[in-house]
């Protein structure tokens, strides 16, 4: 294991949006489809800025830093274990964001986002959740710094994760299922539909339209906006460094993405030494599920990040914001979208992408708790799975490659999701292609 010592935890938030071969597509307007910033009465001034900043580092205020070192620096650890199962010559590492009071890297950014509420003068924040990381994370923060939190949680995960409620409730937030009878739009969706499992661009238009009818009331997103991206990469900063102390530098990055926060905030700090030509070789791996192909299988285009249409239009590549994901239990990665960054450096061809079945990322959970000791939540399966097919790919080919994984949290409150894989119960989704394509026909029409 590698410790970083608290004194030397980066400062500074590294901003890719400083280094990036071609900038980012603009937003446009939900109603004009002009290009437009996000309108203030969505998230408090200073993320606005650091939204649209091109500067490099922007610092960390030291209100932050405190609380971020009551769990930070999180530590590196190498795989031994689980090199010796696979028998590769790989050197296989982990960055390990379980150890924080909510359980995965999500207070990275909702303490950055709790303080520049509280600052602004706000008292109450909306937001939504998927398998509940976030909405943990938001509600832990509103506690520290004394903020009103209410959670449009997806139902299929309310339902599937009630000790995640129970945990958002005991930190003072309220909790709702989305959709819900709490907004316009829950009640007309639960209208036509009172068996809908929820989706997060559903969620998003709740807490969305909740933030908009008060004046005392910010939103905010723990994924896919450029701020939540830039608040993520003190977990790369710190790996760099540690990897530094292991004399070792990746050949191949493996993150799962949903949203994308988790993985960008461990990439984005390396993939700048891709950019600038001094590790042209290095693999940046996105790992997402089968049932929610974005990357992968979906278009890239203009499209709305909610359901309603009630934020920015994102270039992206997208399933259709109307598109409900089957209800795997990797809920924090049931996305129609992706972050404009990653799909941005996708377009590019500087990162890849691949799409795994669930039954597969449980078994190398299982693999990996069995080897490791640590119960990974469904999202990082992913890239563990990933992580261990290159893994073996190594040992096919004689190779001593070093394999970095973006491990985002433990599954503390996913056992019921393991006891279904271990009983046999868990099913597959295919990609639903028709859906899809149903979905995609109301993409919103841009100009050229």
């Amino acid at each position: 294991m590698y410790f970083l010592d608290p004194k030397d935890m980066p400062t500074h938030w590294y901003n890719i949006q400083a280094d990036l071969p071609e900038p980012l597509p603009p937003l446009l307007h939900p109603a004009t489809k002009e290009p437009t910033r996000l309108p203030p009465p969505l998230f408090a001034e200073a993320l606005n800025e650091q939204e649209f900043s091109t500067e490099r580092w922007i610092e960390i205020p030291e209100e932050v830093q405190a609380v971020y070192r009551t769990w930070r620096p999180t530590v590196l650890h190498r795989a031994y274990r689980l090199e010796k199962a696979l028998d590769t010559p790989a050197k296989i590492f982990f960055k390990y964001e379980g150890t924080s009071q909510a359980g995965s890297h999500k207070p990275n950014t909702a303490v950055a986002q709790a303080y520049y509420v509280k600052k602004e003068g706000a008292k109450r924040i909306t937001t939504e959740t998927g398998a509940g990381q976030w909405g943990s994370a938001l509600s832990m923060a509103g506690a520290m710094f004394g903020i009103e939190i209410k959670v449009y949680m997806v139902k299929v995960s309310y339902n599937q994760k009630p000790y995640r409620r129970i945990l958002m409730e005991t930190w003072g937030a309220k909790v709702v299922p989305s959709p819900s009878e709490d907004t316009e739009i829950g009640r007309k969706i639960l209208k036509e539909d009172p068996d809908c499992p929820g989706s997060l661009g559903i969620a998003i238009s709740e807490a969305l339209e909740d933030a908009f009818a008060r004046d005392d009331t910010k939103y905010s997103i723990g994924s896919v906006v450029n701020h939540v991206l830039l608040h993520q990469t003190i977990v790369g900063e710190e790996t760099r460094k540690q990897m530094e102390m292991a004399d070792a530098y990746p050949d191949i990055i493996v993150g799962n993405i949903g949203g994308g926060s988790n993985f960008a905030g461990q990439f984005l700090p390396w993939i700048r030494d891709k950019i600038s030509g001094a590790k042209p070789d290095l693999r940046i791996i996105c790992v997402e599920p089968m049932a929610a192909p974005s990357l992968t299988k979906g278009p890239y285009a203009y499209d709305f990040g909610d359901v309603a249409g009630l934020a920015p239009i994102l270039k992206m590549y997208t399933l259709g914001h109307t598109f409900i994901p089957s209800p795997i239990h990797a809920g924090g990665l049931r996305y129609h979208g992706m972050a404009p960054i990653i799909c941005h450096l996708y377009k590019l061809g500087l990162v890849e992408a691949r799409a795994e079945h669930q039954v597969a990322t449980f078994e190398a959970g299982v693999k990996f708790a069995r080897t490791e000791g640590i119960i990974t939540a469904p999202e990082p399966c992913h890239n563990v799975k990933v992580a261990i097919d290159e893994a073996l790919r190594c040992r096919e080919a004689g190779e001593a490659k070093i394999i970095l994984i973006a491990h985002s949290g433990h599954g503390h409150f996913d056992l019921a999701a393991y006891d279904e894989y271990l009983s046999g119960r868990l099913e597959d989704y295919e990609y639903p292609e028709e859906k899809v394509k149903e979905a995609l026909t109301h993409l919103p029409e841009v100009p050229d």
